[in-house]
């Protein structure tokens, strides 16, 4: 990612207003993260430090994180040394990928004194090290041993030391003449790598740009003519000019796919239609928007692994008792023909006599035609013929029981699949601990500590239509249960995925009749949080909520509805977005 030195520094001028305002709060919601409340002008912000090795980065925050219940011991170590203290600097080393903040706090006896926050922005070897005022460490994020690193440690009580910087020249103030000739004493053909080798703070993605800029193509060093170079060192330097006076066009860059993968403190062509491109006001915007969906989704997934695998598990020991089920039931195609040996038997019984194995008969229902029958020489003829019967009554009765079976296995497998469904789509902790509490009312899991307080339950997700009106999305099967049999009035629109797991939507019609533009968006929020949201032209059911109706014993979230209409649509989190902000 190109949280590059550049970008870091944009950063850094947009922390500035914070200098002077005091520390109001502490918290570390994961791992690797801290948080610090700050008042300042303006009010307080919120002061994000992640030591994270893929999501190393520090800015203003508008996130809401989940907070362990009780604070970790680094958490409680920044609140015992910088409580209530004073913000003095933020330092920046050049275009160093380390901002280190100066505060002001009184110890334990009393005394002002200096504590400096470092947070070091360098992939998996990121840190937030806490250092006191004589420039040793008190602790880190992430202590690092001798075992770990014997080039550098982090351990309480050590001299803090910064890593040992590069030898590059200033993308901030170097000449062209010291451009050109440290880029030409560069080992490396290509161009954009020799551009990283030559200054410090920039990213291999701003370098491809340069290039990409200067020569319309990726191009080697010895390809670098006086023209192209004369390019290469105006754009540089129109990009510095932006950085230095705070107007950076801050872009992030989206695939086909829609996923967010890569951003940039300037403007990006150099994928042409490839990718498309957004476009923030602030660096803090920017990171806030790249890496919150990344980070819900990453530490959910670490809070949620056992019920992911759990499920998974469920799903696979349920299908293998289908098809094994189902091989039964193919088996009780042929019981017709076992009533048909009995009868056979039973029409010739006296040509047959007991201690025959076989017998040929002819079968009256076909033609005439001689069948083989096979027969237990250990019986009469009528006790063969008996037996015949005994086993087309038990595949009949097996066959009942099997359809049963496999419906209700059905039904059990699409349940199991829903709270999956649900599971991958929770956004919260709560969201997850709510799935974990149904299944334990299904019987699937046993919660440990079953006197703890129940977690709270969340308000269905709410929308609002271009026309105006209000659509409500079910986050779980129970609450799908509540919006639709108990919210929704039964003039309102339900509206579902088509044989997909999904949650059940719900237009408030208000007595009216609901234009087609908030039924097609309401389609596409149907489908958007649903197993089908990476799909095009999702099928969504949709009917008044007079027409559904729950069957006696069915599962939470199981609904069956008649007179329904079905519209093709697809997942669109433009529209979703869109109409969520309407809301």
């Amino acid at each position: 990612m190109a949280l590059d030195g550049a970008f870091l520094y944009a950063v850094r001028q947009e922390l500035t207003p914070l200098i002077g305002g005091r520390i109001d709060k502490i918290y570390q919601p994961s791992r690797d993260e801290i948080i610090i409340a700050i008042r300042a002008q303006g009010g307080t912000k919120k002061l994000l430090l992640s030591a994270g090795a893929n999501c190393a980065r520090v800015h203003l925050t508008d996130i809401s994180a989940e907070n362990p219940k009780s604070p970790p011991m680094f958490c409680m170590l920044m609140r015992k040394h910088l409580g209530g203290g004073k913000l003095l600097d933020i330092r920046q080393d050049g275009l160093e990928r380390i901002l280190w903040f100066d505060f002001e706090a009184m110890n334990e006896i009393g005394d002002m004194v200096k504590v400096t926050v470092a947070i070091e922005i360098m992939g998996k070897y990121s840190n937030i090290i806490l250092i006191s005022g004589e420039g040793r460490i008190i602790d880190a994020i992430k202590r690092v041993d001798a075992e770990m690193s014997r080039e550098r440690m982090v351990l309480p009580g050590m001299n803090y030391e910064a890593p040992t910087k590069p030898d590059k020249i200033s993308f901030l103030n170097s000449s062209k003449e010291e451009i050109k000739e440290k880029l030409y004493s560069c080992r490396n053909n290509d161009l954009a790598k020799c551009l990283v080798a030559t200054f410090e703070g920039i990213s291999p993605l701003f370098a491809r740009e340069c290039v990409d800029r200067a020569a319309g193509r990726d191009i080697t060093l010895e390809e670098l003519d006086d023209n192209t170079f004369e390019k290469l060192c105006a754009y540089i330097f129109s990009e510095r000019e932006k950085l230095l006076s705070g107007r950076c066009d801050f872009t992030v860059l989206v695939d086909e796919n829609k996923s967010l993968k890569d951003f940039c403190f300037t403007d990006i062509n150099q994928y042409g239609s490839l990718m498309t491109k957004k476009t923030y006001q602030t660096a803090g915007e920017t990171l806030d928007r790249f890496y919150s969906e990344r980070d819900n989704t990453n530490r959910l997934k670490q809070r949620s692994s056992d019920m992911i695998k759990f499920l998974s598990n469920t799903c696979e020991r349920i299908s293998r008792k289908l098809n094994a089920q189902r091989e039964e039931l193919r088996e009780c195609d042929h019981k017709d023909e076992l009533k048909l040996k009995g009868d056979l038997i039973n029409a010739n019984i006296y040509r047959l006599q007991k201690g025959q194995k076989t017998a040929l008969l002819e079968n009256y229902y076909d033609d005439g035609k001689q069948l083989e029958v096979k027969l237990d020489e250990r019986l009469s003829p009528s006790q063969n013929a008996q037996k015949y019967y005994s086993e087309y009554r038990k595949s009949v009765n097996a066959e009942k029981k099997l359809a049963e079976l496999i419906e209700k296995g059905e039904n059990e497998l699409l349940y199991i699949e829903t709270v999956q469904d649900a599971l991958m789509r929770s956004t919260t902790e709560n969201e997850v601990l709510l799935l974990k509490q149904e299944l334990a009312e299904q019987g699937y899991l046993r919660i440990r500590g079953a006197k703890q307080k129940p977690p709270k339950e969340l308000p269905p997700m709410e929308f609002t239509s271009s026309d105006g009106y209000r659509i409500l999305v079910g986050r779980n099967n129970k609450q799908n249960d509540k919006l639709t049999l108990k919210i929704a009035e039964k003039t309102d629109i339900w509206l579902h995925t088509k044989d997909i797991p999904g949650s059940h939507t719900i237009i408030c019609a208000r007595g009216e009749s609901v234009p087609e533009r908030t039924i097609t968006e309401a389609a596409v929020l149907a489908a958007f949080h649903s197993k089908g949201k990476n799909s095009a032209q999702v099928p969504v059911d949709y009917v008044e909520v007079r027409y559904v109706k729950k069957p006696a014993g069915a599962k939470p979230g199981m609904v069956i509805f008649t007179n329904n209409r079905t519209l093709y649509v697809t997942p669109d989190s433009e529209v979703v977005e869109k109409i969520k902000n309407n809301g």
